[in-house]
């Protein structure tokens, strides 16, 4: 079944709620507010971090620049926060941007390079002071956070998208994006203890998205081959490591929001958006629509911000046009709207 809207909420509607105003001056010490992530285009090297203010509701697209005098650079793929630091993996760049979580100045540029050829990192995820990277050469490349180098790689599938921790096992979702249309279709699980591969597990063409429910369980995004092949969310059991359940809806992401998950879906061929709200111990969708996107032109990402108990979604516009973040309160009203830069894909909550 298809997670199309099938109610419409008119443009002119969204733009009754005031845009926010763009700012420049930004504080020495962010709190109170988001980062968001924004990919630019490819080989473009536009890639940049907007900043919204909650105290001011206003938005800033440079952040980055703003901090560090210098640009991001090509693709940034991922954002996350480790204790004091804060990650930006930089994928045709093929860098990883350390920043101090406060300040958001640049502690170190590490470069993902392996003999001069581009590593190609993808998404991050952190486990006991090690940083696990994907990378698309085929390996989890193993960070250590005091050093911030990389003491060891480990091989897994073909063009590694995604990554998930459930306990002491980390799951790599193997896309095999770069080999259309002879995609990957496995997840490797890799024991963190001794950063080995103990299992290949076939899960539906080009996985992507991972995530982990308040129960451990781990659910994969296949994407499928965007034609005949459809786009399926799998449920992993992590006691015996085989797929559980595979579930008869399409999706292109998923995200927590407390112990439930948001499950976005952009229709390609119809242009069309739609959000879902998906209960894990349930194990299905108990409301197909339950924030009404239909309006966006290209929903691209989907964020639950717990500090204010609100939902972000970003707006590709095309791809080709500055972005817009909206946020929504958890029964589905409009809070604000905001400009944002090109691409806007992932977000980091201050309080």
């Amino acid at each position: 079944m298809r997670l199309i809207s099938i109610l419409f909420l008119s443009v002119s509607l969204v733009s009754c709620k005031k845009e926010k105003p763009q700012v420049d001056i930004l504080a020495d010490v962010l709190k109170n507010g988001t980062v968001v992530l924004c990919e630019g285009l490819f080989q473009q090297n536009n890639s940049s971090l907007s900043w919204i203010d909650n105290n001011s509701m206003s938005s800033s697209n440079n952040l980055f620049v703003s901090k560090s005098g210098r640009h991001l650079g090509d693709t940034g793929n991922d954002i996350k926060r480790y204790g004091s630091k804060v990650y930006v993996i930089v994928n045709v760049s093929s860098t990883i941007e350390v920043i101090d979580a406060t300040t958001f100045t640049s502690i170190k540029q590490i470069s993902m390079q392996n003999g001069g050829i581009s590593k190609q990192p993808r998404n991050i995820e952190f486990y006991d002071g090690s940083a696990y990277v994907t990378c698309y050469d085929g390996y989890v490349d193993v960070i250590d956070t005091i050093s911030l180098e990389v003491t060891e790689r480990i091989a897994v599938g073909l063009n590694p998208e995604d990554l998930t921790i459930s306990g002491s096992k980390l799951y790599v979702s193997n896309s095999g994006g770069l080999n259309t249309p002879v995609m990957d279709s496995t997840v490797s699980i890799i024991d963190l203890n001794s950063n080995t591969e103990i299992k290949k597990l076939t899960v539906g063409l080009n996985p992507s998205r991972c995530i982990t429910d308040n129960e451990g369980n781990v659910y994969i995004v296949s994407r499928g081959n965007y034609a005949d092949i459809p786009s399926r969310m799998i449920k992993i059991n992590v006691t015996s490591d085989v797929v559980e359940s595979t579930f008869d809806f399409e999706v292109s992401g998923i995200t927590k929001m407390n112990d439930k998950f948001l499950i976005s879906y952009y229709d390609f061929s119809s242009n069309q958006s739609s959000l879902g709200l998906f209960d894990p111990v349930l194990d299905a969708i108990i409301n197909y629509y339950f924030i009404d996107v239909s309006f966006l032109s290209t929903i691209y990402g989907v964020a639950y911000n717990s500090y204010s108990n609100t939902i972000f979604i970003s707006d590709a516009m095309g791809f080709v046009n500055s972005g817009y973040v909206y946020e929504y309160t958890t029964s589905g009203t409009l809070v604000s709207r905001f400009n944002v830069g090109l691409n806007p894909s992932k977000f980091l909550f201050y309080e």
